[in-house]
């Protein structure tokens, strides 16, 4: 083998694996949210649901902060909507009979949302509003 050969990776090589978990946990949580909406409805409800996590985005966003940071203030709020705890805790509600079943989708939704966003990189925020490294 030359010296390049080993210099050089491969494309694979450089994919952060647990990335690649999250990537097929996002689209089994997608292909879930699908199936619920299709068989039982709640399409309105999984896509509020779907965005809902973004909320903390637009509470955090301000005058004089750097690019990619979130005002300080809205970090606790931001942090909890993609913890997997708040769609556990929804379907749960469903599991329990205090929703009705309609709103797997939502709680599919909001699931999936968080997984696409570890997917793609993003994770929680620190308290200084930068994404937690």
């Amino acid at each position: 083998m030359h010296m390049t050969e080993f210099s050089q990776q491969s494309t694979i090589d450089r994919i952060p694996w647990h990335r690649l978990g999250w990537g097929v946990a996002a689209a089994t949580l997608l292909v879930g949210t699908a199936l619920q909406v299709h068989q039982h409805g709640g399409g309105w409800l999984a896509l509020g649901f779907a965005i809902l996590p973004d909320l903390g985005l637009i509470a955090g966003m301000d005058h004089g902060l750097q690019k990619g940071q979130l005002a300080p203030r809205a970090v606790p709020f931001y942090n909890a909507l993609h913890r997997f705890i708040g769609p556990i805790a929804l379907a749960f509600l469903i599991y329990t009979g205090v929703l009705p079943s309609v709103w797997l989708a939502a709680a599919l939704a909001w699931a999936s949302h968080v997984a696409i966003d570890r997917a793609v990189g993003y994770g929680l925020r620190g308290s200084d509003g930068f994404q937690r490294t």
